[in-house]
């Protein structure tokens, strides 16, 4: 539900930035919110509220696009990555990255390869885990493209069907 969110969200030209658990509220009936636009961000618009090479948003959550200060490279798949580290924590306890200072974490986001979730927890199943690592790729093109294709994959995943992406293989 969080996925098909924030592709409503994009398919009108708007990335969150900042995905995150606190960003994600749920009602009396249990249903996620996306909350928190603040660091929203139009596709297609130059903002004069951010400065080229300024970094924003959470560095456990952050994309490497995004704390590498890459203006030109933010779009759906930086958000992708948000929910893939969200998964991530959702899977194993704790977020893709931990540090003891946003410099280091900040580093880790942009150069230490994310420590796949079931060497963390034995019992997350492979599809689950590759659908989570698709999203936390450091390349933006590695990634799913949109939060939608991300949505359909978990829909596939739920629905015990197979899933589109693949592992990364051992060549790469």
């Amino acid at each position: 539900q969080v996925a098909e969110a924030l592709a409503h969200a994009h398919e009108r030209g708007i990335v969150h930035r900042d995905i995150k658990p606190e960003n994600i509220l749920l009602d009396e009936g249990g249903r996620p919110h996306v909350s928190d636009f603040g660091l929203a961000h139009e596709i297609e618009a130059e903002s004069r509220m951010t400065v080229s090479g300024m970094v924003l948003g959470t560095p456990s959550y952050m994309a490497p696009e995004q704390a590498e200060g890459r203006r030109d490279a933010i779009g759906p798949p930086t958000d992708v990555y948000g929910l893939g580290a969200v998964l991530y924590e959702l899977l194993t306890g704790q977020p893709p990255v931990v540090g003891s200072g946003i410099f280091e974490m900040i580093q880790q986001v942009i150069a230490v390869d994310v420590v796949p979730p079931s060497a963390r927890n034995p019992r997350v199943e492979r599809d689950v885990e590759v659908i989570c690592l698709r999203c936390l790729e450091k390349e933006p093109s590695r990634r799913y493209q949109s939060a939608g294709e991300l949505a359909s994959d978990l829909g596939r995943y739920l629905a015990g069907e197979p899933i589109l992406a693949r592992p990364v293989s051992s060549m790469y």
